[in-house]
């Protein structure tokens, strides 16, 4: 599919939400997305071996859910990838489940992304659940020296990302997906696991040719609701994930750039 392919009429809508013990955020997230003004046509929880009664929930408090339960952690970007196959909306909806959704936010972002047939994903802006004056992301941008940056990260929100226009990728903790144009460029990579696999995507999705639309329709994301139950945290993973992300794609003459930006990461971690 490329993006003279889209059409006018009104898109089929999935929402697919990977969850790892996240019980604990599920009620708050799946009540928002009840009360949303553009109602999904279908909701899929993938589910990566959950011990914490998430499947026990789901299936006496939410039974038009669909579940997809893996049986084991298989990481993020795995379970975000059955959930897109399985989809049958011609649009889908990545929603972590610490992530709370304004009454507005899929209408809103239905309508970017019908706005903007150039456009494979929309971010949108993530306030933090704690403190909704701080920006948790409002579209990512990755950098020639292999770091990811996420606007207006532990900023104000002060309006700056109060205007709808084009980034470079949407953090997949809440986006909106064209779902044909995801599978053409074979989905999220998952020897990521977990963590930069959105930054990963959403440059593929550059190289065949779509954009990335922002509309600051708001939702309130809790941040790292399950990575505190990694084994040594995330950021080994967010370590690992930035190499093979620069060894897949980045050109050789970028080589000093992100030298540098890794010798400089080393002398702050030895400090």
């Amino acid at each position: 599919m490329t993006a003279a392919d889209t059409g006018a009429s009104t898109p089929r809508v999935a929402v697919v939400i990977p969850n790892w013990n996240g019980r604990h955020w599920l009620p708050g997230c799946l009540r928002s997305l009840s009360e949303q003004t553009w109602q999904p046509d279908e909701v899929i929880v993938v589910d990566n071996g959950s011990s914490d009664g998430s499947l026990e929930y789901l299936r006496d408090e939410h039974p038009s859910v669909r579940v997809l339960a893996q049986g084991a952690n298989t990481g993020f970007a795995y379970a975000a990838n059955r959930g897109i196959e399985a989809a049958r909306g011609e649009l889908v909806a990545l929603i972590n489940t610490d992530v709370v959704l304004s009454p507005d936010w899929l209408a809103r972002m239905v309508a970017a992304l019908r706005a903007r047939p150039a456009a494979a994903s929309a971010a949108c802006k993530m306030l933090s659940l704690e403190d909704p004056a701080v920006v948790y992301d409002a579209g990512d941008v990755l950098r020639r020296d292999g770091a990811c940056d996420q606007r207006g990260r532990f900023g104000p929100d002060d309006g700056r990302f109060d205007v709808p226009g084009e980034v470079f990728g949407a953090c997949a903790g809440a986006a909106l997906y064209r779902r044909a144009a995801v599978l053409a460029a074979a989905g999220f990579d998952e020897r990521f696991f977990a963590y930069l696999e959105d930054v990963d995507l959403a440059l593929r999705l550059r190289l065949h040719g779509w954009t990335c639309a922002y509309e600051p329709a708001v939702c309130w994301h809790a941040g790292e609701g399950s990575s505190t139950q990694l084994p040594g945290g995330h950021w080994p993973l967010v370590a690992r994930n930035t190499i093979v992300l620069v060894v897949k794609t980045f050109p050789l003459r970028w080589l000093g750039l992100v030298a540098y930006r890794q010798l400089g990461w080393l002398w702050h971690a030895r400090r």
